[in-house]
């Protein structure tokens, strides 16, 4: 039976194995996709195979950068401790420069880039069957800036949070103190203006069931949500958060203190946004108990 390129795709998914793997264990199987698994099970190659469905919310994220391009992105694991791994930290190395090199912009792009012959989708997948732990790759974005931009870059806990920003004009201090800020203060929004109208519609309309509950007169209301969400602006927009080397101003007077213009951060922080699975440890224990 011929070994076709989707026998080979169903055989990665259900096996995690490598492109070239799967494609060997078909040809000696004579495409027989059970005969096939087995195969790779007995020559341990498919370790990966009941990973594929477990939650990889650990790991690290890192940036790559040169000239005037840069990337960053978040490479993620199972447990922290794989992510001290010497091989986990090889592997973070070697993706970031090839997406750098490669200028990807996004998720699925970056799995297509190859690397000495194989892909980043293949090489996670072997990745996860030799460390043992499901390796996934995710939030790759890429950023460019001119000859007279800057890029700020900053790892916080060796790569927990990882900040990348572009200040103009270039200044290497400043923008270092902006990327350390954005990893402390955790903003959303550059500036007010990046604030979608929706959020702040919502926003008000929470403020001002809190006033009213508390009693308030209507005129009183409407000053408390004001204030209240000038508040909330400056808690979420880089420009209004106070400095964070000198609480005493804000990001915007250290700015303009030092003749310096923010044109864009971006901000990731390990796990963001993927649903970890809450074990009981109870009843894992009970489970094991009554076998």
């Amino acid at each position: 039976m011929a070994v076709t390129a989707q026998l080979v795709k169903e055989l990665r998914e259900k096996t995690g194995a490598g492109m070239m793997d799967c494609k060997n264990a078909l040809e000696h199987t004579d495409g027989d996709i059970e005969k096939a698994i087995d195969y790779l099970r007995e020559k341990g190659i498919a370790k990966a195979a009941k990973k594929a469905g477990r939650v990889a919310a650990e790991g690290l994220c890192s940036f790559a950068i040169e000239g005037n391009n840069a990337v960053i992105f978040e490479l993620n694991s199972e447990t922290d401790f794989v992510a001290k791994n010497a091989q986990f930290l090889e592997l973070l190395d070697t993706v970031g420069q090839a997406l750098l090199a490669a200028g990807v912009n996004n998720d699925e792009e970056a799995l297509q880039v190859v690397v000495g012959g194989k892909t980043i989708e293949t090489l996670l997948a072997d990745a996860t069957a030799t460390i043992g732990e499901k390796i996934s790759l995710r939030r790759v974005n890429r950023v460019v800036k001119t000859n007279e931009q800057g890029f700020g870059a900053y790892k916080h806990m060796g790569g927990r949070i990882a900040v990348l920003n572009v200040v103009s004009p270039a200044n290497d201090d400043v923008a270092k103190d902006i990327a350390m800020h954005v990893a402390a203060q955790k903003p959303l929004y550059l500036d007010r203006t990046q604030v979608d109208q929706s959020l702040l519609e919502h926003e008000k309309h929470i403020l001002t069931q809190q006033a009213l509950a508390e009693g308030k007169p209507a005129n009183i209301v409407e000053k408390m949500v004001i204030g209240r969400l000038n508040k909330y602006l400056q808690d979420i927009c880089l420009v209004d958060q106070g400095f964070v080397k000198d609480p005493d101003i804000k990001v915007s007077e250290y700015l303009k203190q030092n003749k310096t213009q923010v044109l864009s951060f971006i901000r990731l922080e390990v796990g963001e946004g993927i649903e970890k699975k809450q074990e009981d440890f109870a009843a894992e224990v009970m489970a094991q108990v009554r076998k």
